[in-house]
């Protein structure tokens, strides 16, 4: 299929600054650019909050049972860190090229209160993760913030209102209530978003299903369900993907070895630990570090 005008402006702005295959920093802290010369199999990952425009190359998302297409043309809001799986089309001749902007709470807050939007209601069930038709004025500001990136005194002067221009077009999108719902402190998936927050920054704790529930103002039972409706899990299989995908980038990352690596993410036994990994990864943790960093090095 060919390239249409709006996503060759995209790639023609992205190429020049791709360094290396994977996340490429910017001067921007919260801007990432994305390259890959390489398909992906459908992968367990996670995304910090962010929205991520894709210029070239395709992904397919898996949030249980929900699938998620997007490629040029789409842009994925995730307004949550949902444990997922993934799976990328690219080739060394059509390299995936993207950027991804994180979500900043502050900048969030102070444009949703700007924007005066009325409140959400649970009634409208935000969904924490999809892809979005891209926009002419999302089109137009990803192309102005790509363009900051190319001048360091553009990146000084105007860097931080390219970001807001893009976050702005993403409220007045297709997702623009799930970033809301992420202000407006209401309701059960304001709840389970703040469970949420408290297990990413908490993962290796001893949890209890009825101290969440607790937290979330909710019994055992109504927590349960609401927080399978947001994230297509359990509670106790949102956090088993969650420690094993934080293990898999402590494993690619550091130097600690898989008796290490288990007791940082919550794991008392390592045999457990090991089965649970390869359940998840398809691969035991050691062969898996060793591939992972045969690619990074090819």
């Amino acid at each position: 299929m060919p390239a249409s005008p709006s996503t060759d402006v995209l790639i023609e702005l992205i190429a020049p600054l791709i360094e290396h295959d994977g996340y490429i920093r910017t001067s921007l802290p919260s801007v990432t650019l994305m390259a890959l010369r390489r398909p992906i199999p459908r992968t367990p990952l996670i995304y910090e909050p962010s929205l991520n425009i894709i210029a070239q190359g395709y992904k397919i998302g898996y949030l249980g049972d929900h699938e998620i297409h997007y490629g040029p043309g789409q842009y994925l809001v995730q307004t949550l860190p949902l444990p997922f799986e993934c799976e990328t089309h690219a080739s060394p001749e059509s390299p995936l090229l993207g950027v991804s902007i994180r979500l900043d709470p502050a900048l969030l807050v102070e444009l949703v209160t700007a924007m005066g939007e009325r409140d959400v209601k649970d009634e409208e069930s935000p969904v924490p993760m999809d892809s979005v038709s891209m926009t002419r004025g999302m089109h137009g500001a990803v192309v102005r913030l790509l363009q900051t990136l190319h001048d360091p005194f553009e990146i000084a002067a105007m860097g931080s209102q390219r970001e807001r221009d893009v976050l702005f077009e993403a409220l007045k999108g297709q997702q623009g209530a799930a970033l809301r719902a992420l202000v407006h402190h209401q309701g059960h998936y304001s709840q389970i978003v703040q469970v949420l927050s408290q297990l990413h920054a908490r993962y290796a704790e001893e949890v209890s299903i009825e101290a969440l529930a607790h937290q979330a103002n909710m019994s055992p039972s109504a927590f349960h369900k609401h927080f399978k409706q947001v994230t297509q899990a359990s509670p106790l299989q949102y956090l088993k993907r969650l420690r094993l995908i934080k293990a898999q980038q402590l494993l690619v990352q550091e130097a600690h070895n898989v008796n290490q690596i288990a007791e940082a993410v919550g794991y008392h036994s390592v045999s457990q630990f090991s089965r649970d990994y390869k359940r998840c990864f398809g691969t035991p943790p050691l062969r898996h570090r060793k591939e992972e960093r045969a690619l990074q090095a090819s």
